[in-house]
């Protein structure tokens, strides 16, 4: 076999097409459309990213979408008060959207689970309440050292839920690197 007879696929030529149901239910339907938007996140971020966020629940709408009065301290969407778990999850609950599926896993050696918004919502507020009970509270740190299954997803969401602050480690670093960003960013509860 000579050199010249491998096939190598770190050059992929190949395209992939959308199907027509796709392209019609894509929140970005063309090129243009994609490149007006990104021209306006440039051009005028403020616009864009006040037009994102309406797409967002808000408990309470900002004031003002970004306030560069202290650069580079910035301030976005001041005043404004939302939780990012309740948009992940809660805002789906309504009508058909708590059977549809929030989580589709498939691991190894061929495990799936599927998890709609409604079992979403269960075990995140169940998890919430674990955290809770063990003392966690809004402000807090929480490592999360967990590798890709759904339980990842659901502590993220139980800490940003109850306002705890996570960061999540990579399952595959040593002791040393574990215990490096624990300590780095003054954890007090580990994920594991």
């Amino acid at each position: 076999m000579e050199i010249s007879d491998i096939t190598s696929i770190l050059e992929e030529v190949r395209e992939f097409e959308p199907t027509e149901v796709f392209k019609k239910t894509a929140h970005i339907n063309s090129m243009d459309e994609y490149k007006k938007l990104y021209d306006e996140s440039i051009d005028k971020p403020e616009k864009f990213w006040g037009d994102v966020a309406e797409q967002l629940h808000w408990f309470k709408k900002w004031d003002k979408v970004l306030d560069d009065s202290e650069a580079p301290f910035y301030k976005w969407f001041v005043n404004g008060k939302t939780n990012i778990s309740f948009n992940c999850i809660d805002r789906h609950l309504f009508g058909q959207g708590r059977n549809k599926a929030a989580i589709i896993w498939e691991g190894e050696p061929g495990d799936r689970r599927v998890m709609t918004y409604w079992d979403l919502y269960r075990e995140v507020n169940k998890f919430a309440n674990v955290l809770k009970n063990l003392g966690v509270k809004k402000g807090d740190r929480v490592v999360i050292y967990l590798p890709m299954i759904p339980e990842l997803a659901i502590s993220m969401l139980a800490c940003a839920r109850i306002g705890a602050v996570h960061s999540v480690i990579f399952a595959g670093f040593s002791s040393d690197s574990i215990r490096d960003r624990i300590l780095d960013c003054r954890a007090g509860y580990v994920i594991t």
